[in-house]
């Protein structure tokens, strides 16, 4: 089984960009998607469901923000939208495809970057978050966890690591917390089960700004557990 993870920044925008056309390129069996930053009532039948594969969603209640999503080629048994905790679920940040044994979740946790408040919101969702993640490990389902995780894990997941310790995404109390999901949880980062010692190469996000994309200077948010 092939399992792809994409954050679309907005599932329009990805789609006038060629993303469906790269999309049946891929042969992926279940495709995770985040930030669609769309609703229902704005989703073309194309982006639904595109050619082979069944499409399900949880969006925002706002518009125009966050909302992830779930392509597979076979139905799922089961679909879970949201945790069940209001303040998170109305963020549109968790969606889970039971297929037998397997759940494939396609996740997107909070950027804390734009002032104190959403960094204490994060926080709280992390915290909220690990129970949830500690009864997925114990449960002998075989799960897999795809999304953007708003979290540099360590010094090689981004370039500038100096100068963004106490920045979010890079705090010590945020790396604690995949220290914790990675160790005594016993969750697996697999990229850097693959990759242990990439750093360049690794990045999945890239600032709008100093021509970041140009010289490669990002950081690894977007992990597959």
């Amino acid at each position: 089984m092939r399992i792809i993870t994409a954050n679309l920044n907005g599932i329009r925008s990805a789609a006038n960009k060629g993303f469906f056309a790269w999309l049946q390129t891929q042969l992926a069996d279940v495709v995770c998607l985040q930030e669609v930053k769309a609703q229902a009532v704005d989703m073309t039948a194309e982006m639904l469901a595109p050619a082979g594969y069944h499409g399900y969603f949880h969006y925002a209640e706002k518009k125009g923000y966050s909302g992830v999503g779930i392509y597979c080629k076979q139905k799922p048994g089961a679909v879970i939208e949201g945790l069940g905790i209001a303040d998170i679920d109305s963020e549109g940040r968790y969606i889970e495809a039971c297929f037998g044994n397997l759940s494939v979740i396609s996740l997107y946790l909070p950027s804390g970057s734009s002032g104190e408040e959403r960094q204490s919101f994060k926080f709280s969702v992390l915290a909220r978050m690990m129970p949830h993640l500690e009864a997925l490990r114990k449960s002998g389902r075989e799960v897999v966890v795809c999304g953007d995780w708003n979290i540099a894990h360590q010094e090689m997941d981004l370039k500038n690591y100096k100068s963004n310790k106490k920045n979010s995404g890079f705090l010590p109390e945020e790396r604690a917390w995949l220290t914790d999901l990675f160790g005594r949880v016993g969750w697996v980062d697999v990229y850097r089960a693959l990759h242990p010692n990439t750093t360049e190469e690794c990045y999945t996000w890239w600032s709008n700004r100093g021509a970041a994309y140009e010289k490669n200077v990002g950081w690894r948010l977007d992990y597959q557990v």
